[in-house]
């Protein structure tokens, strides 16, 4: 086979696997019929050993040939087992294929329950059979697979081998159904929407484009749901939300990956007071789910993720830490604070720009515990309904954790007029800026949406990895994703 790398182990194994053939042994069976998985065995151990025969599966981890008897350990997806063999019990010819058998190789055994002499839980199996030879070998298990590209990059075999990795994940799909769960019971509607998009938008970032043949159109892979699950709002489905997909072709780092899962939710005459409360409590019943608890571990300090969380303005956080009004400053005495504090900042910057890049270096990093941060500037949220008490503001928040953004809210924007003078808005601020994460299109047929009429309404976003990050303790995205992007292998 080309572009595998193969050595005489594996050859070797290879070889086995045309001799078990060749003696009619097939050791790529279709299906196999078990009984218990190994947790229910353990957990029900006592009452199971009255049984005469139980049978289960699992993947062999460890193997000790002792003359006419062998002890092996298996493992399945919910624990390990011993199982205990003996040529007396399966016969010569079954006893030379299991001593042929290879760290790796999957089986199925039946047997009964005992306990040995140092009182192990095990399976006295009266036979057994192959159920998948694995031909490459396992790393060495006292050092397991530490590499951390290779880790992300075989995931396969990086579940096999670390079990934490495998609780990871586990953790993580109980997370996003826990949140399906909280949704539903409060009467939101899970909907798809499109992830080719004709034109980018629901967030500044830099999208991917792809061609579709038969129009002759070029598509955007989207950026973010928000348009379409407010045009499901406007056709009054009042309560939407969708756990998706979005893709931004942006840097990777510990906190970013090109593609990465978000909830996006919208309700109808609500506001983003009451997102706060959603968010908290989503966030909440998510943690004892996962955890059992509302605490969490996070390098070496402790997240308490009991409600209410902390709730400070934008400004204010941003004033406390200068020990000034920011917003009584020129752009030139911004840039000054920023040099201070060795920040760089584009040149094509504005005011607001400037602020922004002082608030996410010196305000996010001392945001370890929940914290809402709220009431934005309106030049950095196009989307947002102004302040009702400060038009130069924005009811919004996004909501920090372990000093990183876990969440993003709005009481959404829903009069057409102005949600064209903001588009517009931020055309003119592309054109200065020349930045290239604002989108050169105005989107015309959702503000044709708008104008049909659209209930007030408040939204909400959270990011699913970066909460799963916190609630497992990953300090890097790429722990929470099962295949995160990476560079071309060279084989």
């Amino acid at each position: 086979m080309e572009n595998l790398d193969r050595n005489p182990l594996i050859e070797q194994r290879i070889l086995k696997t045309e001799e078990l053939k060749n003696n009619g042994i097939n050791p790529y069976p279709y299906k196999f019929s078990k009984q218990f998985d190994i947790k229910s065995l353990l957990e029900g151990f006592d009452a199971l050993q009255n049984q005469e025969k139980i049978t289960v599966a699992g993947r062999i981890m460890l193997m000790r040939l002792m003359g006419k008897a062998a002890f092996a350990h298996i493992s399945d997806n919910t624990g390990k087992i011993q199982i205990y063999i003996r040529v007396n019990d399966i016969g010569k010819d079954s006893f030379e294929i299991f001593k042929k058998l290879d760290i790796g190789d999957i089986i199925g055994i039946s047997g009964k329950l005992f306990k040995t002499h140092s009182d192990e839980k095990t399976i006295h199996a009266s036979e057994f059979i192959l159920l998948s030879k694995s031909i490459r070998p396992l790393p060495e298990k006292f050092h397991g697979l530490r590499d951390t590209e290779m880790r992300y990059r075989q995931r396969y075999v990086d579940l096999i081998m670390n079990e934490n990795v495998k609780d990871i994940f586990v953790k993580r799909s109980k997370i996003t159904g826990n949140i399906r769960k909280q949704l539903n019971e409060k009467g939101f509607l899970e909907v798809e929407t499109p992830m080719m998009q004709p034109i980018p938008g629901g967030a500044a970032a830099r999208p991917f484009i792809t061609h579709h043949n038969t129009l002759d159109l070029d598509l955007y892979l989207r950026i973010a749901p928000e348009l379409y699950l407010k045009r499901l709002v406007v056709g009054g489905l009042e309560k939407v939300y969708e756990i998706n997909r979005n893709f931004r072709n942006e840097g990777i780092s510990t906190q970013h990956n090109p593609e990465f899962t978000m909830l996006e939710l919208y309700s109808a005459y609500d506001d983003y007071n009451d997102m706060m409360n959603i968010a908290e409590e989503l966030i909440f019943n998510a943690a004892l789910e996962a955890n059992g608890c509302d605490t969490v571990i996070f390098g070496a300090k402790e997240i308490s993720l009991k409600p209410p969380f902390k709730r400070i303005p934008y400004f204010t956080a941003l004033n406390e830490i200068l020990k000034l009004d920011v917003r009584t400053l020129n752009i030139d005495e911004l840039k000054k604070i920023a040099a201070s504090h060795k920040i760089e900042i584009d040149k094509n910057a504005d005011k607001i720009g400037v602020v922004n890049d002082l608030f996410e270096t010196l305000v996010e990093p001392n945001l370890f515990q929940p914290t809402f941060i709220y009431d934005y500037p309106v030049e950095i949220s196009p989307l947002t309904k102004r302040h009702r008490t400060d038009a130069s503001l924005v009811e919004r928040f996004e909501l920090f954790i372990a000093n990183f953004e876990i969440a993003n809210a709005y009481s959404e924007l829903n009069d057409p007029v102005e949600q064209y003078s903001r588009f517009t808005d931020q055309l003119k601020i592309k054109e200065v800026t020349k930045n290239e994460e604002i989108s050169d299109k105005i989107d015309f047929d959702y503000i044709r949406a708008l104008e049909y009429g659209m209930p007030p309404a408040g939204g909400l976003g959270i990011g699913i990895d970066r909460l799963v990050m916190v609630l497992t303790g990953a300090e890097s995205i790429r722990e929470v994703i099962l295949f995160p992007q990476l560079r071309n292998e060279q084989l």
